[in-house]
């Protein structure tokens, strides 16, 4: 438990003790009752506001007070623990009045995935009972991703870097052809610019994991944000011969983080350009969906995704077609920076795709609305 939490928790601990007694003290005077439920809700209105778990046991196991995220957490059910394990260390700690500690896994009130507790379970007077705690998922999710991605990160960086060494021997070999040099040397600089790229796009999905845009949010204009990101992609498209285009509704705005929303246009752009044959045409559009929100589609009529690969295209470092993917310079990051973009900004990202016929990629954000911050 991090020391914030402790001392945090620590003063619900004393609050919750003093309350419970004055409110068991409360109960025993006749024409207290409106006293006692006064007392009841002022340490509930305390506890509700902890995203942490805070429970207060009577002896005989009921519960007397709940955090709101005990309750969908999953730990409490109406009037009692749901987790046996808990229950059953919850006894052992009454009659033995020794603190004790655990961990649990529990399935979410309201569905979704499981959340791993750290508990702490204090004896109080007359045989009350404190349990506390906080969320450990996003730790471990974290540590896990962590792993993962320093794995695909290795093995990535392997080959642009295998291939510059290789590079590098073949022109020292070969330093008396220089038709042969100015070969060697095109490679190289081309494995170069992938890696710069590759090492680009870890940083950026770096600082998206550890910034919050929404801190320090603006209005932005989507049209802004389009044009912009159309601009960075147009030598790749002439490239390509592949023709760009906007159109929808002008005039829309969101709140957050401009230079973030123009790196994932950008990125859902490059892509269309990168799977489309030569002729094609990629098209990116903005409207207005409701009152709320706004969504910016990146259309193109390409070779299209399967249904397979669909699943998968916004995980880390996964390619639809490796060897395409690798001719045009991607990184398999793209993506999954277009992804955590989105979540940050409160929004989400979706694709739709037929192969042969072409990919729909919506950008959805909430959209901006200055009379509801007045309001």
């Amino acid at each position: 438990m991090t020391p914030l939490a402790a001392a945090l928790l620590g003063v619900v601990a004393g609050l919750a003790l003093g309350v419970l007694i004055a409110w068991r003290s409360l109960r025993s005077r006749e024409g207290e009752v409106q006293a006692t439920d006064l007392a009841r809700q002022r340490l509930q209105a305390v506890v509700d506001n902890l995203h942490a778990v805070v429970v207060v046991l009577e002896p005989d196991a009921t519960v007397a007070v709940s955090s709101r995220f005990a309750r969908t957490a999953g730990l409490v059910r109406s009037t009692r623990l749901s987790s046996e394990e808990v229950a059953v260390a919850a006894t052992r700690v009454s009659q033995s009045g020794q603190p004790a500690a655990l961990e649990v896994e529990l399935t979410r009130a309201l569905g979704g995935q499981p959340v791993q507790l750290a508990l702490h379970l204090t004896p109080l007077a007359r045989g009350a009972l404190l349990v506390t705690g906080e969320d450990r998922s996003a730790d471990l999710r974290f540590t896990e991703t962590r792993r993962d991605f320093v794995a695909n990160i290795t093995h990535e960086l392997k080959t642009p870097i295998g291939a510059i060494m290789l590079l590098s021997e073949a022109i020292e070999a070969a330093s008396d052809d220089p038709e042969a040099v100015r070969g060697f040397v095109g490679r190289l600089q081309s494995e170069n610019s992938r890696l710069n790229e590759l090492v680009s796009h870890i940083l950026a999905l770096s600082r998206l994991q550890s910034e919050d845009p929404m801190l320090a949010a603006d209005p932005v204009d989507i049209d802004a944000v389009v044009a912009a990101s159309l601009q960075r992609c147009r030598a790749q498209a002439a490239a390509s011969n592949i023709h760009l285009a906007t159109g929808g509704e002008p005039g829309l705005r969101v709140l957050g983080d401009a230079a973030q929303l123009e790196t994932a246009v950008t990125n859902l752009v490059q892509n269309a350009v990168a799977y489309s044959e030569p002729g094609a045409r990629v098209v990116v559009s903005a409207r207005a969906d409701g009152a709320d929100c706004v969504e910016v589609k990146v259309s193109d009529n390409g070779i299209g995704i399967t249904e397979a690969d669909l699943e998968r295209i916004f995980e880390r470092f996964y390619r639809v077609d490796p060897g395409r993917s690798r001719a045009n310079g991607g990184t398999g990051l793209g993506l999954s920076i277009v992804k955590h973009v989105a979540a940050a900004h409160g929004g989400e990202v979706s694709a739709w795709s037929r192969p042969g016929q072409g990919s729909t990629f919506t950008l959805k954000l909430p959209q901006y609305a200055p009379e509801r911050e007045t309001a």
